[in-house]
C-alpha cells in the first residue's frame, strides 16, 4: 500500500470464503459450484454472482463473466480499477479477458484451473481451458494484480462433491 493510499487492507481469506458460500449456493440450487464477488476499495461487497450455466445451458455463463458484465454496465473502469474480483475458482481465459476489459484492478481466486481440470476431467459441461489467468493478464497493456490459489483445498471440496456426482 502506498503512503497516500487510505483504503483498508482487505482480508482476502474472508472474501474468498464468501465467494465459496456463493458457489455453494449455486451447488445447492443444482448449478455448477462457481461464485464471484465484486468488492470495492473500502471492503464493501458490491455484487455477488452464481454460475449462470442453468437454466439455459449457457456455456459462457461463468460467474466471473456475468458479474463483470454487470459491473462494467454499472461502474466506470476508473472505479473498477480500485475493486477486487473474488472468485471461487481461477478465471478462465474468457473470464480473465472480461476482468481485463472491465478494468478490474485485482483478482483473487480459490481453486486453480489446473486443479479444476484434474477434478472435472473432460466433462462436456466444463471443458476446462488450463490457461493461467496470469498469462492472459500478462498479454495486456495494463496491470491486473492476481492472488491465488487461496484456500484451494476448501475450494476443491465443492467441486469434488459436484463433479464426482456428475461422473456417475
Amino acid at each position: 500500500m502506498s503512503k497516500t493510499d487510505t483504503s483498508p487492507q482487505l482480508n482476502h481469506e474472508y472474501y474468498i470464503q464468501k465467494s465459496f458460500l456463493v458457489a455453494e449456493r449455486a451447488l445447492n440450487d443444482g448449478g455448477h459450484p462457481f461464485g464471484a464477488l465484486l468488492v470495492d476499495a473500502d471492503g464493501e461487497i458490491l455484487m455477488e454472482q452464481e454460475n449462470a450455466f442453468l437454466p439455459h445451458h449457457d456455456m459462457t455463463g461463468h460467474a466471473e463473466r456475468v458479474i463483470l458484465t454487470r459491473a462494467s454496465q454499472t461502474y466506470s473502469p476508473d472505479f473498477l480499477a480500485r475493486c477486487t474480483l473474488y472468485t471461487s475458482a481461477e478465471p478462465c481465459a474468457m473470464c480473465a479477458g472480461a476482468a481485463y476489459w472491465a478494468g478490474v484492478g485485482r483478482v483473487v481466486y480459490g481453486l486453480s484451473e489446473t486443479k479444476l481440470k484434474s477434478i472435472t476431467g473432460n466433462h462436456p459441461e466444463n471443458p476446462t481451458l488450463d490457461l493461467p489467468c496470469r498469462t492472459v493478464f500478462a498479454a495486456g497493456q495494463r496491470s491486473v494484480q492476481v492472488i491465488g490459489p487461496l484456500l484451494e483445498e476448501e475450494a476443491a471440496a465443492l467441486h469434488l462433491r459436484f463433479w464426482n456426482h456428475k461422473k456417475d
